[in-house]
């Protein structure tokens, strides 16, 4: 495939690479990583093996690998590449740079000095889970891995138990099982959930049923590939008339009856009229 010929301008250039098919990579990506004068990923044999898939020549050009371990040796070698006056394409090994992948620190420093910091989006099995999971899409937090502990996982999950949107995590196949056990017990067995698997690959998976149900399928099970596991927010039912009300009396100390009922009510999903009722009680005291 012949690929656009167009000299990039200096700057670093986030590319996004497929989280499984390799064709879900787009065109900008493959121009990009075609006419970058600097290459780095955080796998080098898998960008390199991308590459040889799309026709996209090195032509001479070393990939340089940054990664969680390349420390700030690489880090500043790229930089110093940007102050050549270079175009630098990073690349994760899959899905989009930043997301759960290094190049936060890299991307912080290079805007810092003033270097062009774009981005040649793509594939995310965040955003392709959300897709699939059959769950709200108005609203999500992403929250990445949770603690290998018990103890930390559970305390994890508390922290997210009112946070009202879809909640989205990445979870390792290993301690699939363990963690649906610990999100039953956290945030309620009746919680709809998804577990997504391989996606975008031969073997995609999508289950859905609520937490309890999940646990249960997963109980023993052995498991393989990458996995999102994705649960839908706080409902009404869950959420505890004191946490309410609490809410309720610190919106109305800098909101109208009418601001703090419309927020409270869309944080816990709960009836707008049946806070605005307990709002006015509250400010007619």
């Amino acid at each position: 495939m012949n690929h656009q010929k167009q000299p990039l301008k200096p700057g670093l250039y986030f590319v996004a690479t497929p989280i499984g098919t390799a064709r879900d990579i787009t065109l900008r990506a493959l121009d990009t990583l075609a006419n970058a004068d600097v290459l780095a990923a955080e796998d080098t044999r898998s960008l390199r093996r991308l590459m040889e898939i799309h026709g996209v020549p090195l032509n001479g050009r070393q990939i340089i690998a940054y990664h969680d371990h390349s420390g700030l040796g690489a880090r500043s070698k790229l930089l110093s590449m940007l102050e050549e006056g270079k175009s630098v394409a990073y690349a994760s090994e899959a899905g989009t740079p930043l997301i759960a992948d290094p190049g936060y620190h890299l991307s912080v420093e290079a805007a810092a000095a003033g270097y062009l910091v774009t981005s040649a989006p793509g594939p995310s099995a965040i955003i392709t889970a959300l897709s699939l999971a059959g769950l709200p899409t108005d609203a999500f937090f992403f929250a990445g891995f949770l603690p290998n502990a018990k103890g930390a996982r559970r305390t994890g999950l508390e922290t997210v138990k009112a946070v009202p949107g879809t909640l989205v995590f990445y979870e390792s196949p290993k301690r699939l099982s363990e963690m649906l056990k610990d999100a039953a017990l956290v945030l309620g067995e009746g919680r709809q959930a998804a577990v997504c698997r391989e996606l975008t690959k031969k073997f995609e998976e999508v289950r859905r049923g609520t937490l309890s149900e999940l646990a249960e399928a997963y109980q023993g099970a052995n498991v393989k590939g990458e996995i999102v596991v994705l649960i839908e927010r706080q409902t009404a039912e869950d959420n505890d008339e004191a946490d309410i009300e609490q809410a309720l009396e610190k919106a109305l100390k800098t909101m109208s009856v009418r601001d703090a009922s419309e927020a409270v009510s869309q944080a816990f999903g709960v009836n707008k009229r049946k806070i605005y009722a307990l709002a006015l009680g509250k400010k007619g005291k």
